[in-house]
């Protein structure tokens, strides 16, 4: 059961789980594996269908995105896990032309066929129906398929690539956190991640040998993490620096004060408000930003700063004596912000 209704996925496009023609360049493909992982993924999607339609989107792009499964793919359809190393040699030419995604090869039982072969052909059976074939014996081909599986050396699996997304405090203390991943032949599988203090976003974690499945005794590919922060609407994140706006009351902007203000690695930071501070000033604490990478926070050269900018607000509804001291001031003071 998928989240677009009861699909088959035995029988199921690969190109039309990603919504791609068959023509697509690797970036499309990504590009397509991404947009729809995010949609699907069980961590995110809370729909009970969603992670059969994640598991077919994985699979999909498992396959279409490392060169030779795709061209073995698109020459013998979901049968090609099943044909022997080497087959698309064997076809040759002629079956690029006729064989395409799907095709069957059908042996036709040849003069010397008997009781005692059934269906299949007796040892002088050729594949006639199956333009490429012809004039092979099953022993000859099969013989064949079978040596130059012997010679094929393990192929490593495909590296692949995801997201994982990060809150802020945990990009300043780092942690360990336990994500699903697709398994190979279906169902999912569980992974424990480090995420190191200080990471950024599109900064790629390496998970080795977590990534595509290898063939013939090949070890597995790495898997690539992509960091995304997570949007915090109190923060804004450029680099290692983060910015906040603070808001501040007419009297703490002309006096100076001390505020707490939100802390990004978590609680609350306290901030020296010099007087004569105007909307728009930037106050920085510095080392208040992201940690250098592997380092706790606050700790070490090479963390960023937290900025702070000064929001003067006015009270919304001023009580009668906020007004009569605002008129007050009014009357006695000589200050235009609009001279210079």
């Amino acid at each position: 059961m998928s989240a677009s209704g009861t699909r088959d996925r035995s029988r199921g496009n690969f190109y039309e789980i990603l919504g791609v023609p068959r023509d697509a360049d690797p970036d499309a493909i990504q590009s397509a594996y991404r947009r729809l992982a995010r949609r699907y993924h069980p961590d995110i999607n809370s729909d009970p269908r969603a992670e059969e339609r994640f598991k077919e989107v994985s699979e999909a792009y498992d396959i279409l995105s490392d060169p030779e499964s795709r061209k073995r793919y698109d020459r013998f359809g979901r049968d090609f896990r099943r044909m022997p190393e080497g087959a698309e040699h064997w076809a040759g030419a002629g079956a690029g032309a006729g064989a395409g995604a799907g095709a069957r090869a059908r042996a036709r039982a040849g003069p010397g066929a008997g009781p005692g072969t059934g269906g299949g052909g007796g040892p002088d059976a050729r594949f006639e129906g199956f333009s490429g074939f012809e004039g092979f014996g099953v022993d000859d081909l099969f013989g064949g398929f079978f040596r130059r599986r012997d010679q094929a050396g393990p192929v490593p699996g495909a590296d692949q690539e995801a997201e994982i997304e990060v809150g802020l405090a945990e990009a300043y203390h780092g942690g360990r956190r336990r994500i699903t991943l697709p398994a190979s032949g279906g169902g999912t599988r569980e992974v424990e991640v480090t995420i190191p203090a200080g990471v950024t976003d599109g900064q790629r974690l390496r998970l080795a040998g977590q990534g595509g499945q290898g063939r013939g005794g090949g070890g597995r590919g790495d898997l690539y993490l992509v960091v995304r922060l997570a949007p915090d609407p109190r923060f804004r994140v450029e680099g290692r620096d983060v910015y906040i706006d603070l808001p501040l009351a007419p009297w703490e902007g002309v006096l100076g004060a001390r505020v707490t203000l939100p802390n990004p690695a978590g609680g609350e930071a306290t901030l020296t408000v010099p007087p004569g501070t105007s909307t728009g000033r930037r106050l920085r604490l510095r080392g208040r930003g992201l940690p250098r990478p592997g380092r706790a926070p606050y700790r070490g050269e090479g963390a960023g700063d937290l900025y702070a900018h000064a929001r003067i607000m006015v009270p919304p509804k001023p009580t009668e004596r906020e007004r009569e001291l605002f008129a007050e001031l009014a009357g006695t003071s000589s200050f235009n912000p609009r001279e210079r």
